[in-house]
């Protein structure tokens, strides 16, 4: 009894993590290919469809730097609650996933689990963004620049909706003027 307890239980946990794997599906939108050494620096997120531990950031922004081939260090800023709330930071580590030009990272936050982070627009300036999975359960807009022209965020957000979410669960992240802020 004891060991089909325990085989059951691990069968489960196998599956679980299957279904974390970090390779989209082939007909998942993404860039044909990315440079990286062009992705690399700041990013402000502009809107998101966030996981939970981040539904209420402000001043989010997330920094991106190559520390050996297909490795990215990964540093995620926001402050919760309010341009005043607690500062707070994560950093996973990126690993690019091999033969997707650079398009597919799997995010790693704890070990073993690695997610599904696709690139599935960058704009040919390198000065916006779309980060997307496949599970259409999250997604950021992000930007060079903490705020953008309302015709780039509609153009952003219509592509968010082409991708297959639900675009009325978007929320547009606040942002403070550079001069004003303290990202640490």
């Amino acid at each position: 009894m004891r060991r089909t307890f325990a085989s059951s239980l691990l069968g489960l946990l196998l599956l679980g993590l299957a279904g974390c794997s970090a390779m989209p599906p082939d007909d998942f939108p993404r860039e044909e290919s990315v440079d990286l050494d062009r992705f690399m620096g700041t990013w402000y997120v502009i809107a998101h469809i966030p996981p939970a531990a981040t539904n209420d950031s402000w001043n989010s922004v997330e920094r991106y730097e190559q520390v050996e081939p297909g490795v990215i260090r990964t540093v995620f800023t926001y402050r919760d609650g309010g341009f005043d709330g607690e500062p707070e930071r994560m950093e996973p580590t990126g690993y690019v996933v091999e033969g997707t030009n650079n398009t597919v990272w799997a995010m790693q936050f704890f070990w073993p689990i690695r997610l599904e982070y696709t690139i599935s627009h960058v704009s040919p300036d390198y000065q916006t963004t779309i980060i997307a999975r496949s599970a259409r359960d999250l997604v950021w807009i992000m930007a060079r620049t903490p705020t953008i022209p309302a015709a780039t965020h509609d153009r952003l957000v219509e592509r968010v909706r082409e991708l297959g979410y639900d675009t009325s669960q978007l929320r547009r992240v606040p942002q403070q003027p550079l001069e004003q802020r303290d990202d640490g």
